[in-house]
């Protein structure tokens, strides 16, 4: 993706770069949305289908937030595991990403600075690499990590809004390139993700504003809206997570998927609609898949053995 104006934080204010943030994941969103209208790939879903959305409202989209969302778990982590497998970066690198995605399923919640870390993990790998050759990859890594963990009752969900005849984004704070892909493969519209700088193809290392989380997701959706022609008080937002809190109260329809403890009780105390596809009570309360929560600890903890096993 093409550098949009990119400025240091010292130079804006954490608004300013989210509102650069959100401007340019609308403007990346919209020049690839027609691109897969033309290729769908859409997958399976579950025959469950809501008395909402309206059918034939073309004002009105629907916007869909990806991890532990649409897909269990974080798409970057799934990207860094696929890069490892293709030798780009280290085993220290690979234990880095696991304790990071073990925290992430643990906690049931998504830290800024935490996930900030992830994203700069993520860009000091791809720094120097062609922009069609990560999104050539990114292909392979979909159907290799990331296809059997959509949640059926999600994407039965976004498929709902397609059928009444109306768009629906993903906006998420991974990489624009691979959210593009997964709404590709699902059938959606576009997808709305955070944009990193390229200069002739070529990833600098940088980003376009910041990460796309939190309120510059409210900004990308309200830039996106505005450029669509979309009255947002007929459309919806799906998350799970309370940092999507600024997106969710955009809309006229706020959904909570799989919601964490915060924003499960900020949806019941505004009558917000709640759907939960995860299993076992203590899913519930910490907002992992109870079983993945186990398996991720292990798998954190036996990155880290190794790790330490190889120093010594």
């Amino acid at each position: 993706m093409a550098a949009l104006g990119w400025l240091t934080p010292r130079r804006r204010s954490a608004t300013a770069r989210s509102v650069l943030a959100g401007e340019a994941a609308a403007e990346a969103a919209r020049k690839t949305s027609q691109q897969l209208a033309d290729s769908p790939d859409a997958g399976e879903a579950e025959p469950m289908r809501p008395t909402f959305p309206v059918a034939g409202d073309d004002r009105a989209a629907a916007f869909f937030d990806l991890d532990n969302t649409v897909m269990q778990g974080a798409a970057i982590f799934h990207f860094g595991r696929g890069l490892y497998k293709r030798k780009f970066f280290q085993r220290r690198e690979l234990a880095r990403f696991a304790w990071q995605q073990t925290w992430f399923r643990l906690a049931g919640v998504e830290d800024p600075d935490h996930m900030q870390d992830v994203r700069e993990s993520a860009l000091s790998i791809v720094k120097g690499h062609r922009v069609s050759e990560l999104m050539s990859i990114g292909e392979e890594i979909y159907d290799e990590y990331m296809a059997d963990r959509i949640w059926p009752g999600t994407r039965a969900l976004a498929q709902a809004h397609l059928d009444a005849g109306q768009k629906v984004w993903l906006v998420t704070a991974a990489p624009v390139e691979t959210a593009t892909i997964i709404a590709r493969r699902l059938g959606l519209t576009g997808a709305l993700g955070t944009v990193a700088e390229s200069v002739d193809g070529v990833y600098t290392g940088k980003l376009v504003g910041e990460p796309l989380h939190g309120p510059a997701k409210a900004e990308a959706v309200r830039a996106l809206a505005a450029a669509e022609g979309l009255d947002l008080t007929r459309c919806a937002a799906y998350s799970d997570s309370h940092n999507d809190i600024p997106m969710l109260s955009l809309v006229g329809h706020p959904y909570a998927i799989n919601p964490d403890t915060k924003l499960r009780k900020h949806a019941r105390e505004r009558e917000w609609r709640l759907r939960d596809y995860r299993t076992g009570r203590k899913a519930a309360k910490v907002g992992i898949p109870a079983a993945a929560g186990v398996g991720a600890l292990a798998g954190g903890t036996a990155a880290a053995v190794a790790l330490h096993r190889r120093r010594r």
